[in-house]
């Protein structure tokens, strides 16, 4: 028995050494496969983006289409309302856009009616169906169809393409 409990430093070393490359082996295994994953993933994503490059230059090529260009209308409007004895409000920060430059500069000298014609509309609306996806996107769609008549009257031509919320608050 005293043999057995007098065990050599180099015997008891022996007995954990299996252990430590097991665990090695699987951390290596696990950042190898970890490795493989992001480097897949990287030069997949780096392709893509290539290609969406290239496609959205070929479109634009075909399609002839300028690049957007955006106008911001500040200050936001505010709008209230008065629902179940309650005012509430309504904050809507637009933003226009269009196509050609010079289009956009003769729509800023009627951003007055333009503003004018967009509070009529924020105001007319049912504080209701605003809190809800579809309603945002009714009253987006609407927006836009009013700018587009009120610039169709102003210059003749169809000078804005969409109308974008870039704030929407509902208090």
């Amino acid at each position: 028995m005293a043999k057995k409990d007098q065990q050599t430093p180099s015997q008891k070393s022996t007995r954990a050494i299996p252990v430590k490359p097991a665990v090695l082996l699987a951390v290596a295994f696990l950042l190898a496969i970890g490795l493989s994953v992001g480097g897949t993933w990287f030069f997949l994503s780096k392709q893509s983006k290539d290609e969406s490059a290239a496609e959205a230059g070929a479109e634009h090529a075909t399609t002839g289409k300028k690049p957007a260009l955006y106008e911001q209308l500040a200050p936001p409007f505010v709008v209230n309302f008065s629902q179940g004895g309650r005012p509430r409000y309504l904050q809507v920060s637009l933003a226009l856009m269009g196509r050609d430059k010079a289009q956009m500069d003769a729509l800023r000298e009627q951003m007055p009616l333009v503003r004018n014609q967009l509070v009529m509309l924020f105001s007319g609306q049912n504080f209701d169906s605003l809190t809800t996806p579809v309603g945002k996107e009714m009253l987006r769609q609407l927006a836009t169809a009013k700018v587009q008549e009120v610039a169709k009257k102003a210059t003749g031509k169809l000078v804005v393409e969409q109308v974008f919320f870039t704030n929407f608050v509902l208090q």
